[in-house]
């Protein structure tokens, strides 16, 4: 993942632009099952983006199944079943 990634000009959303980032680390195994994945203060840096962009990929990750938070932990690759793939 890098900044240079993110289209700023894009109709696409940024935060959903570093979700499918983070989507295709996880479906590359890059980002490994119940291992965390970089911090919202780590995305901000990384994107050069605010930390509400970061916190709102986050939450989009989170709704959609492909992590989940542990409060004062982080946030961890959830263990998908096949039918829960999207695509």
């Amino acid at each position: 993942m890098s900044e240079s990634e993110i289209d700023h000009g894009s109709p696409i959303p940024v935060y959903r632009q570093i979700a499918a980032l983070i989507i295709a680390d996880i479906e590359s195994g890059a980002l490994v099952v119940n291992r965390k994945i970089p911090s919202e203060s780590a995305l901000t840096q990384r994107f050069g983006v605010a930390r509400e962009t970061a916190r709102n990929a986050v939450r989009f990750l989170r709704e959609q199944g492909y992590v989940f938070t542990v409060p004062q932990r982080g946030t961890y690759v959830a263990e998908r079943k096949p039918d829960e793939t999207t695509g």
